[in-house]
């Protein structure tokens, strides 16, 4: 009997768009620059376009080309409020919320007037997104969690899924009023395509195999040629672990999954009441995502966790097993499509911290790091990036900056997000839904 597994495309590179026909060459021979960037995702982009526009002499250096990895992988949700577990954060980190808030809303600020200047055709719609409760239960860490964002000053609306016009699948949820939705593939490529168009010295295809300091510079050696700078700045995310002079645990690499619906009938789409169009991200421990696409797909991911044992980290496409899991998911939380068939899958790595909030440091005078934002990087990767420029510009700290700032490189090993670390999540994640489905059936017995 046929499955809506059965002839899923698996990409190696994202389902969101096709990879560039311009890649630009490597570095051939040496080259000497104020600043250089490592990595050419949507962070090391943005570094690099803010000290053009400051007048620095650049480099930015991509093993792959601009926008490879997560920048144009991930489920295309703009946020509006920091990520992670809110709940822990505030426990954890109460003073700091009010600082990561701020920065969470200029973070989806910075990104929608970045879309306007460059004209970037990214089917960006400020819809806001959702966090969405499937059970009871759920609600109420909702309810918790906007109690937290409100008294950090962020902006948010708590409803049922009727008033917030989401899937009437979900009990309800609280919504983020700042951000949105978009292809993160055309973001990435359209910010790509600004670089190139800007003094900017662009290397792809340029893989960089040591940072050594030599004669009061920095020096990075590649197959093919070696970099002199100042200044370095390294942006490369989950990769970041690859080289001696990265600090231990700065995060924890971790590759997930996201998939896409073949298109999906209008009318079948609107029986479900998704009048707002929100993303929607689940409370479990572990999220799911959710989110409709202008050619009538749902793409959906996440829900379990991988995590990279050694660098440098392979290449790889989604296990079939958790794609088949995640359209298990699927099915329950839309159980009216529960035949529509899963047409792609694809992943990537992200980077996790130790203490679920976005690092920015320095190592010395000369080696910056902007790493880790945990799974709201389209929102705030560009904007630390932005910050991170002008602080080597400026040579002080802007006051969003110094929310995510360590004085010192040292950090904590992160010892949930080992392999059973993360199998214990998932399977408490699990529990909690089992409970919640057999209180679920008991009303409805009732």
């Amino acid at each position: 009997m046929p499955t809506p597994t059965d002839h899923v495309e698996y990409a190696t590179f994202s389902g969101w768009v096709d990879p560039p026909a311009d890649v630009r060459p490597a570095l051939k021979g040496d080259l000497d620059c104020r600043v250089v960037v490592i990595g050419g995702g949507i962070n090391g982009m943005s570094t690099a376009l803010r000290l053009v526009e400051r007048g620095q002499d650049v480099v930015l250096v991509e093993a792959e080309f601009c926008g490879h990895g997560a920048s144009s992988r991930n489920a295309g949700q703009l946020a509006g409020a920091p990520g992670g577990d809110l709940q822990l954060l505030d426990l954890l980190s109460r003073r700091k919320m009010p600082g990561m808030m701020r920065l969470a809303e200029h973070a989806a600020h910075h990104v929608e007037d970045f879309i306007a200047k460059h004209d970037i055709d990214c089917e960006y719609e400020a819809t806001g997104n959702a966090f969405a409760a499937v059970s009871r239960g759920q609600m109420g860490r909702v309810r918790r969690v906007a109690k937290i964002v409100t008294r950090a000053g962020g902006h948010v609306e708590v409803g049922t899924a009727a008033e917030l016009g989401i899937p009437r699948g979900f009990v309800g949820g609280m919504r983020e009023v700042v951000g949105g939705r978009m292809n993160p593939g055309r973001f990435s490529l359209g910010m790509r395509q600004v670089l190139l168009d800007s003094s900017a010295r662009v290397f792809e295809q340029t893989k960089v195999t040591d940072v050594t300091r030599a004669d009061g510079r920095v020096v990075l050696t590649t197959p093919r040629g070696r970099v002199r700078a100042d200044r370095v700045v390294l942006a490369t995310n989950a990769f970041a672990g690859e080289w001696d002079i990265t600090p231990k645990h700065l995060s924890v690499p971790i590759y997930v999954i996201e998939v896409e619906t073949e298109p999906i009938a209008p009318d079948r789409l609107a029986a479900l009441g998704w009048t707002s169009g929100m993303g929607l991200v689940t409370q479990h421990a572990i999220m799911e995502n959710y989110r409709l696409t202008p050619r009538n797909t749902i793409v959906f991911g996440v829900r379990r966790l991988e995590r990279g044992t050694s660098y440098p980290l392979p290449e790889k496409v989604p296990d079939p097993g958790l794609v088949e899991e995640l359209a298990g998911a699927f099915a329950t939380r839309f159980p009216s499509l529960a035949d529509v068939v899963i047409e792609r899958a694809w992943g990537g790595w992200i980077a996790i911290t130790s203490s679920w909030l976005p690092l920015a440091g320095r190592m010395g005078e000369d080696i910056y790091y902007s790493i880790a934002c945990n799974g709201h990087g389209l929102a705030q990767a560009p904007y630390i990036g932005t910050l991170i420029a002008d602080a080597i510009v400026d040579g002080e700290l802007p006051e969003d900056l110094r929310t995510v700032w360590q004085d010192k490189p040292k950090f904590p090993r992160p010892v949930m997000m080992s392999r059973a670390g993360l199998r214990t999540i998932w399977a408490y994640d699990r529990f909690t839904d089992m409970v919640n489905g057999s209180r679920r059936h008991a009303r409805l017995r009732g």
